[in-house]
């Protein structure tokens, strides 16, 4: 069984047990992700419009982590003006526990 759910406007194929980065998670410990698009059963595949209602995928944040730098760079040739500035995205880990689906 796979799901495809959206978090942080970007969209990741999960399964039961998987370790999942996301964009940074306001919580503490338990995540409920409820913008489930897409399912796959034994029972059959199921297409959301755009979300699956009665399909809830609870995980538990294990932390928080810095990505890579990225250099931000802006230039204005003939001006003189240039600005160099770094930036690291957090993100979080969180371990899928169950794919729940009601009815």
């Amino acid at each position: 069984m796979y799901a495809i759910i959206e978090s942080g406007g970007k969209q990741h194929v999960i399964k039961e047990g998987d370790i999942v980065k996301v964009e940074k998670l306001a919580v503490k410990k338990k995540v409920v992700f409820d913008k489930v698009l897409f399912v796959s059963t034994d029972k059959g595949k199921f297409v959301g419009s755009p979300y699956l209602e009665n399909v809830k995928i609870t995980g538990e944040k294990i932390d928080d982590i810095k990505d890579k730098k990225i250099i931000v760079f802006k230039k204005k040739s003939k001006k003189g003006y240039k600005k160099k500035n770094g930036h690291r995205q957090i993100y979080s880990h969180v371990k899928i526990k169950k794919i729940d689906m009601e009815g």
